[in-house]
């Protein structure tokens, strides 16, 4: 609206010419006089520096067409000298992701080539998807799209026949299995055998291991991890574990120390500093600094070992450097960092139980900065702000000195913390780095408390982290009465269970009891039954089996015999003479009185005549010509 500048390409080389400070680039291209522009541009051709504040030649004012304070300027035909600009493009492709950067006087063509040979497929193959414009065909110059810095584009096959389906079924399979993990905690000497879904991640095995040995997943050095377990986001099922077992070892990382030896050998000599020298420095003193520090800074910020690697693969590797190298500069007391990716950083911060959340501390260091090294020697390494961050924060670090590292954490910093937290790191200057970031997780997003710039000094420094520990302790209050309030309901939903899960065992056991009573009293009264019957069978057999009465008047000696029963009744029978005394016994039995349940006795004299021979006659045992006897149970 201001200088009339339509080509996007022409704007965004003015913003990066002016580190993305609006205000200087707009005047840069427009000149102006007590603060409103008085000029149009001439369609003279430009020379020199492009865009720069005095690379314009002004023609004569013209009237004013409102009474704004800024004048509509249209431009004429320009030639503008300007590099050209790279373009970084994301190529997501099934499972994989190819990184591809490009001037944007590329045509599309030129991507599908890199994709040919990056992924081995055929370019005519490709129908390359994402663009935010209409028709794009190979020839399509990039340019032309007006496209922005990061771009993220996908491949598409459809002449080609998809992947084998074994595979992913494999992959499915493995998700389901279990794997049994047999850690060795190294300082004890002792082993865990712990059961994993094939779909857990490492972060989640150790975290595991973290409640087993209680080191923090940032002090956990392992060993035995396949090496493509790269990742702690990793399932177990792509990690390469040995299936159904797999044996690690885990033990506590100590931190990194060189000897002096080999600082001194890491560094080089340094034995004057020129006058061009002198003036990289010569703003020191505001900071407390005498020249003879500043000999030492200087030799420090010539040190060979950058602090992070570029392009490091692995975010706890990259860390790992970090903290090796920082030791070694400022030296042994400074913050502990955390050693994983942020994502790890996160879940050891925020996702605790709300008595153990801490804040979360984002330190990016800058070699470039003339701040560095007196924020970190005198500020960061103060033994006041080592005590309080390892107390209270999980204190993360990367290294902005690299442009890819830069890149990096902007793209990381955008997935977590938005665009305008981005955007804010990315306005930084070099000379306003090291920056500290104060993070504080919340329920649903992960909210930037404080931005320190490295211009600051230890009681600054100080104030700022009580300050946002202030607001973070009044969070994490509401958060533990909130977990204590879920708890209690928890349990008292736990109880209830508890108590109608027992309530209903309780039940279950009495209708058991009664079912076995009820199933025992069915058994014995089927028992008593058969014994009945069997009893009746026997007595009828004996009933039958017994030789007809004699009568009174037969000519045979006949005795008549009078038994008496225990309930006092009385039955009689004539028998003759010379029957044996086994037939009275079975005449007995017959009447439901068996004789090895009952004796049969005489009165006059008193005997068991049971314990007589069954075989000899009535005559023989003196039964005859009649007798009373009476019945008795045996004991």
């Amino acid at each position: 609206a201001c200088t009339g500048i339509e080509n996007i390409d022409e704007a965004i080389t003015l913003l990066e010419q002016n580190n993305w400070d609006l205000v200087a680039a707009i005047n840069g291209v427009i000149p102006q006089e007590n603060g409103i522009l008085q000029s149009e541009y001439s369609g003279e051709t430009l020379h020199g520096p492009a865009y720069g504040p005095t690379s314009h030649t002004t023609a004569a004012s013209s009237t004013p067409s409102s009474s704004s304070a800024f004048r509509h300027v249209v431009p004429s035909r320009q030639i503008v000298e300007r590099q050209p600009r790279m373009l970084d493009f994301r190529v997501e492709y099934r499972d994989r992701n190819v990184d591809v950067v490009l001037e944007d006087s590329s045509t599309v063509g030129d991507i599908k080539h890199i994709l040919e040979n990056e992924l081995q497929i055929p370019a005519s193959k490709m129908l390359l998807k994402g663009w935010k414009t209409g028709d794009v065909d190979d020839s399509t110059v990039l340019k032309t799209l007006h496209l922005p810095k990061n771009n993220s584009l996908y491949v598409l096959t459809p002449d080609l026949p998809p992947p084998s389906s074994s595979h992913s079924g494999a992959l499915q399979e493995s998700l389901n299995q279990n794997f049994m993990l047999i850690v060795t905690h190294r300082e004890v000497q002792r082993e865990y055998n712990l059961n994993f879904s094939g779909s857990s991640t490492i972060q989640e095995v150790k975290r595991n291991v973290y409640d087993l040995t209680s080191i923090p997943v940032r002090h956990q050095l392992w060993e035995g991890w396949p090496p493509s377990a790269t990742d702690d986001s990793m399932t177990l099922a792509v990690s390469g574990l040995t299936f159904p077992c797999h044996r690690l070892t885990v033990g506590r990382r100590s931190s990194p120390i060189q000897t002096r030896e080999q600082s001194e050998e890491q560094c080089t000599d340094v034995h004057m500093v020129s006058d061009s020298d002198g003036d990289d420095f010569e703003d020191a003193t505001e900071f407390g600094v005498d020249d003879g520090e500043m000999f030492g800074v200087a030799s420090s910020a010539l040190r060979k070992s950058p602090m992070m690697p570029e392009n490091a693969e692995n975010e706890g590797d990259a860390l790992l450097q970090f903290t090796a190298e920082f030791s070694s500069r400022y030296g042994d007391c400074h913050p502990v960092y955390f050693i994983g990716s942020l994502e790890a950083a996160f879940q050891e911060a925020f996702y605790g139980k709300a008595r153990d959340r801490k804040l979360l501390a984002i330190y990016l260091h800058h070699d470039e900065s003339v701040l560095t090294n007196v924020f970190c020697s005198q500020m960061l390494c103060a033994e006041s702000i080592v005590s309080y961050l390892s107390q209270n924060f999980i204190t993360w670090a990367w290294d902005m000195t690299k442009e890819a590292n830069r890149a990096r954490f902007l793209t990381m910093c955008t997935r977590h913390f938005g665009s305008v937290v981005a955007q804010t790191i990315r306005t930084q200057k070099t000379d306003q780095f090291p920056l500290f970031l104060i993070i504080m997780g919340k329920r649903s997003s992960n909210e930037v408390l404080n931005v320190i710039q490295g211009n600051t000094t230890v009681d600054e420094l100080m104030m700022r982290l009580m300050a946002a520990m202030e607001i973070f302790s009044a969070q994490q209050q509401e958060d533990i009465k909130d977990e204590d309030e879920r708890e209690a309901r928890e349990n008292v939903k736990r109880e209830q269970d508890e108590a109608y899960r027992i309530s209903l065992e309780a039940d279950r056991a009495k209708r058991e009891a009664q079912e076995r009573e009820m199933a025992e009293q069915f058994r014995l009264e089927q028992i008593r039954k058969e014994q009945e019957e069997e009893r009746e069978a026997i007595r009828l057999s004996l009933e039958q089996s017994l030789p007809p009465e004699p009568k009174e008047e037969s000519t045979e000696s006949v005795s008549k015999l009078r038994i008496r029963t225990p309930s006092g009744e009385f039955f009689e029978r004539r028998f003759l003479a010379s029957s044996k005394l086994q037939v009275v016994f079975d005449f007995v039995a017959s009447k439901g009185y068996p004789w090895e349940e009952y004796k049969l006795l005489g009165t006059f004299p008193r005997r068991d005549v049971t314990q007589l021979d069954p075989n000899k006659s009535l005559l023989e045992v003196k039964l005859y010509p009649q007798e009373t006897l009476f019945l008795e149970a045996k004991e």
